[in-house]
């Protein structure tokens, strides 16, 4: 983990200090990948949390630990801001346009974000928000689909209408990773997610008081055959700390399923 100290925060493995962020490096098994996109390597970045807790410093950290990863895609996971704060909304869009990848990047929403203003900021930049949408990429010769979920769509329907057309394997990006039971219904091999900030605060033996209220995931996890990888994001939300969370962003790798 990194460690860092600022603000008066200590982060010696448990409480997190400002810029003191993770990389975090994870081999992701598709079934049915094709060869050609076997090692692709996607930077998720998630749950920025732009806010007067989490300042444009941490935010510009983030983006410049992605870069210097150089994958071949980089993900925007949501969560830019945080209650609907249009206020962080047209600064944090400039401070992620500084993100850049040979295959361009992609953002979803999280229910933190608004909308109307968020989409607009990210889309004034270059930054193509995919908001129940799908997107093909062309990779060596070989086609991929990204998926696009918005945060509140949540019927199978809705997801299966959005597959429809699909040349390549496809990967999900939802914010929230209970979407992870839609994506195994319908076969879709990757789901990449963040919404939980691995709980934030979690506490020895009793773990995250915030899963009394929704699951906590984080990490590399499978629901059938479908695997599901959970970032704990960056920012933070209603408290300026983290308590065994530490922040990070995230190199997926995808690797054909053998």
């Amino acid at each position: 983990m990194a460690v860092g100290v600022s603000a008066g925060v200590v982060a010696h493995g448990y409480l997190w200090a400002r810029h003191a962020i993770d990389v975090t490096r994870v081999d992701l098994p598709c079934t049915g990948l094709p060869p050609a996109l076997d090692g692709l390597r996607v930077g998720l970045l998630t749950d920025v949390h732009h806010s007067a807790l989490v300042p444009a410093d941490d935010v510009e950290r983030a983006v410049a630990l992605v870069n210097a990863e150089r994958p071949d895609l980089i993900v925007l996971g949501g969560d830019y801001i945080s209650f609907h704060d249009r206020a962080y909304a047209e600064p944090v869009a400039e401070l992620l346009a500084a993100a850049t990848a040979p295959l361009g990047v992609v953002a979803i929403l999280g229910n933190h974000d608004d909308e109307r203003v968020m989409t607009a900021a990210l889309t004034r930049r270059g930054i193509s928000v995919l908001a129940d949408a799908r997107t093909t990429l062309s990779v060596r010769g070989t086609s991929m689909d990204l998926i696009g979920m918005k945060f509140w769509t949540r019927r199978v329907e809705m997801l299966a209408d959005l597959l429809k057309g699909a040349t390549g394997p496809s990967v999900l990006l939802a914010h929230d990773p209970r979407r992870v039971v839609e994506a195994s219904a319908l076969g879709i091999p990757c789901v990449l997610s963040g919404h939980t900030h691995g709980g934030q605060i979690a506490f020895p033996v009793i773990g995250a008081p915030a899963a009394r209220k929704f699951p906590v995931a984080r990490g590399r996890l499978t629901q059938d055959a479908t695997e599901l990888y959970v970032s704990a994001g960056v920012g933070t939300v209603i408290l300026p700390v983290r308590i065994n969370c530490p922040p990070e962003v995230s190199i997926v790798t995808l690797r054909a399923r053998g």
